[in-house]
């Protein structure tokens, strides 16, 4: 096995050691984004095209790879991560408001029942595998402890999608160093996306998934204001994945699942078969029965709108539709969960972190209008679209435990299907 390697930010690229050589698109699978490659979409965004477009907001990721091979519990291989989100930076913990809600409830967020009922978020948002959870909300409790956080006590919002296809999840390679170092290393401005953080092992339409972002600055007739989504995609299968409106997944040929070696007993397929060894190129069949949803999604929403928690409430149940736009139906296997918060209304509300207890008198509130939040709801539906692609155009191909292989969506292949139904943007 190899050394364990950690990534932070991009000082190391995963998909060099784990892309077989001379795949194909191998040279093409750059970190292309859905607007560099034509892929029509809605809406203005932001300078970034990242949730970090949004004031104070801050992403830092650990992305944790080592060995190949044969899946041994406890040794690996590891292809997993940690993601950590800080709503007002690491200057400062103040609280902001917030609300959450599962569209499939197949996965966990912690921390939430404390928001659902006083609509504070009071921790950072962090996204890993599964069966990291704990490990990470310990880590995150002992983080704020050291940097003074008030409060006599916090619920860390944690959540997590599955990487078991790719990663030795139930070895617990996440250590409590690696979420810290995730929130130490948080910066605003650009980001990473596709194998990198929580998202490193997700598998997201059959095609390899992991982390994306997007943004959308709204006009100044709507307020002017930035809202920003950070997904973390492991949901859905190939016949349902639609882009810009045309189910490109029935189109594309080849780059189905498969192993790079046999193992014995050898692996089953979701219908019951073997899976096929991998071709070099994939070759070019007819796809295999697709195995039943299993996958989930994290999606977190940020926006300097001054909204409250009950109009958070409203912004994040519009997440689906932008789900809805990519050929999901929330299957119910899937834990598609998604959280949203407001950098607005500083100090309105401090939760369990207040020093003073009980306010002596009333917050003073900013409030949007519920009639002018249709320009958020559509933003948020647009956001939610393109950071869902921009994981899948970022994710690299990606071989892990018990030799399973996940290739990227093919960007040309991509193309030429949008292009044949006349909506590609031909750059010049």
């Amino acid at each position: 096995m190899r050394d364990r390697l950690v990534c932070v930010h991009s000082l190391c690229l995963a998909a060099a050691l784990l892309s077989p050589v001379g795949s194909p698109d191998s040279a093409a699978q750059t970190k292309a984004r859905a607007r560099d490659l034509g892929i029509p979409l809605d809406g203005q965004p932001g300078q970034f095209n990242a949730i970090t477009d949004v004031e104070g907001v801050e992403v830092g990721y650990t992305t944790l790879i080592s060995g190949e091979g044969k899946l041994a519990v406890g040794k690996g291989p590891v292809r997993t991560g940690v993601t950590a989100i800080l709503p007002r930076g690491r200057g400062t913990l103040e609280p902001v408001f917030a609300a959450f809600y599962a569209a499939n409830g197949n996965g966990d967020m912690t921390g939430t029942h404390w928001i659902e009922e006083t609509g504070v978020l009071e921790t950072p948002i962090m996204i890993t595998n599964t069966l990291s959870v704990g490990t990470v909300r310990d880590a995150v409790v002992a983080w704020m402890v050291k940097q003074g956080a008030a409060g006599p006590f916090w619920y860390p919002v944690v959540a997590e999608t599955s990487d078991g296809r790719l990663n030795d999840m139930k070895g617990l390679h996440v250590k409590p160093e690696d979420a810290v170092r995730a929130l130490e290393s948080a910066h605003s401005g650009r980001i990473d996306e596709g194998n990198v953080g929580g998202g490193t092992g997700m598998v997201c339409h059959g095609f390899k998934g992991g982390t994306g972002t997007a943004s959308r600055k709204l006009a100044v007739e709507d307020g002017g204001f930035t809202l920003g989504v950070l997904v973390q995609c492991n949901y859905g299968t190939r016949s349902q994945l639609r882009i810009a409106g045309i189910p490109v997944g029935r189109d594309i040929v080849g780059y189905e699942p498969c192993v790079a070696q046999r193992t014995d007993p050898p692996l089953l397929g979701g219908d019951g078969t073997p899976v096929p060894l991998c071709d070099n190129p994939p070759m070019r069949r007819q796809a295999s029965l697709e195995e039943p949803e299993r996958g989930s999604i994290i999606v977190t929403i940020a926006t300097d709108a001054p909204l409250t928690p009950d109009q958070l409430k409203r912004l994040v149940r519009r997440v689906s539709l932008g789900m809805g736009r990519m050929g999901s139906s929330h299957g119910n296997g899937s834990g598609d969960i998604f959280i949203a918060f407001s950098i607005a209304n500083r100090g309105a509300d401090l939760g369990n972190s207040s020093r003073g207890g009980a306010r002596s008198s009333p917050a003073v509130l900013r409030r949007l209008a519920s009639g002018a939040m249709d320009p958020l709801f559509t933003a948020t539906v647009e956001a939610t679209e393109e950071a869902i692609i921009n994981a899948m155009l970022a994710a690299e191909t990606m071989t892990g435990a018990d030799y399973w292989r996940f290739y990227a969506l093919p960007h040309n292949q991509l193309q030429e299907i949008l292009r044949k139904h006349g909506r590609l943007i031909e750059r010049k």
